[in-house]
């Protein structure tokens, strides 16, 4: 199959347990919660994505016709030895277009794969580490992995079912409101709030916002 890619770029991992770390990202296009072409984004179960998935018209983006051409292009991306290599496949929904070739390809490159999912579609344990962001609305089939990172407030949530699920890591991550500071501000004195009330959960930050980083 081919993969449509939206953007490939090399930056730090801003967000939950491996930030800080230097990392490709390889956002693929194309999401099954909000295809990000409505004008009404009451109309999607993730109404509140900050990420610009559509098209492939991003840095270093566009259709690539194989697992190994993607996948050289990640390594070309890296600059540098194959020593630490780390890859980011988020979206959109990267489990739309993930498959055994493309992780095997990555593997073939040097890379630890990482993935950003919204869980409603299963991961491969293949993939090294499994991060899963459930989305109040949608139906979580992906009830186990390394890392789960869910954004606060989301009127609906299960947080309380969560705990049970098979995650390494809870993280709790305050909701960005595109264009309204104040009401960013609240969600993230409510984080803080919730994890000090549930110690079970630790507060994640958008770091790559925070320091100017794509």
């Amino acid at each position: 199959m081919s993969y449509a890619v939206k953007e490939l770029f090399l930056t730090l991992q801003g967000e939950g347990v491996h930030s800080g770390r230097r990392a490709v990202f390889m956002r693929f296009a194309g999401c099954n919660l909000w295809s990000g072409l409505e004008k009404d984004r009451s109309t999607a179960i993730c109404k509140f994505c900050d990420t610009d998935f559509v098209g492939m018209d991003g840095e270093d983006g566009g259709r690539f016709a194989t697992a190994a051409e993607l996948a050289a292009a990640a390594a070309d991306k890296w600059d540098g030895n194959r020593e630490s290599r780390f890859i980011v496949l988020t979206g959109g929904e990267p489990m739309l277009q993930v498959d055994d070739a493309l992780i095997g390809a990555l593997h073939d490159q040097g890379f630890y794969i990482a993935i950003e999912s919204n869980g409603t579609l299963p991961v491969p344990r293949s993939i090294d580490w499994i991060c899963v962001s459930p989305k109040a609305g949608s139906e979580t089939i992906q009830l186990s992995g390394d890392e789960l990172k869910l954004v606060w407030p989301q009127a609906g949530s299960q947080w309380q079912a969560m705990e049970d699920w098979g995650f390494a890591n809870l993280l709790l991550q305050p909701m960005d409101a595109i264009n309204d500071p104040a009401v960013s501000a609240e969600n993230l004195q409510s984080a803080i709030r919730f994890v000090q009330a549930h110690p079970k959960w630790r507060l994640s930050l958008q770091n790559h916002k925070i320091l100017g980083l794509a």
